[in-house]
Order: C-alpha cells, then sequence, then structure tokens
C-alpha cells in the first residue's frame, strides 16, 4: 500500500541523542516550546510522531505540592537531610512489598471486610 507524502523533513541527532524538530514539522503538528511529542512504533518498523495530548493536572496533588512549596520556602530551618538510618528505616518498612507499576488497576476497589 503506497502513501501519498505531503511533506518530507531530515533532522540530525547530535552526540546526546537529541535533535531539532524541522521547522515545517513543528507547524503540521502545531507544536510550542516545552510541547511532548509521542512516537509511536509501527509493526512494520515505521515511526509515527504526533502531538502529545496535554494530561489534566490532579488538583490535590498540585495544591499540596505548592502547600509543600511555601512551607519550604517559609520555613527552612524544619527541612533535614535524608539520614543513612531514615533510608535504612523505610527500606525496613517497604521490604516485603512488591509493586508491579504495570499491572492495571481494577476499576473498583475490592470491598473491606466489617
Amino acid at each position: 500500500m503506497l502513501t501519498q507524502v505531503a511533506l518530507e523533513a531530515e533532522s540530525t541527532l547530535t552526540d546526546r541523542f537529541q535533535t531539532t524538530v524541522p521547522g515545517p514539522v513543528r507547524q503540521a503538528l502545531h507544536l510550542g516550546k516545552k510541547d511532548k511529542i509521542k512516537y509511536v512504533i509501527q509493526a512494520d518498523g515505521s515511526v509515527l510522531m504526533q502531538r502529545a495530548e496535554a494530561v489534566d493536572a490532579d488538583p490535590v496533588l498540585e495544591q499540596f505540592l505548592s502547600f509543600l512549596a511555601v512551607d519550604m520556602q517559609q520555613h527552612p530551618e524544619k527541612l533535614q537531610p535524608l539520614t543513612a538510618s531514615m533510608r535504612q528505616s523505610v527500606a525496613s518498612l517497604v521490604a516485603d512489598v512488591n509493586i508491579d507499576l504495570d499491572t492495571p488497576l481494577p476499576d473498583e476497589l475490592p470491598a473491606e471486610d466489617e
């Protein structure tokens, strides 16, 4: 199956595997500074490049992080470095906890025993 090519552009990878998205591609995808790009690798090895959709921020998390930032600025004397004993304490609390971050979450939480 042949597809029509509307635009063809090239860019070069730097030593750090970075590149500049060519202007016509930025225009076609309506990309601006700080926008994210999504790459979809097809079974035949071709790659689709799309503008990534913005993910809605969690308002509760945003408020909590803002609270923390303000509190840290107003009370820097309360900040403490993470000590080796604190790290060991946390490690011992979660030593037997196994979490698979790739496992989908259930639609509903299981009912707790009453």
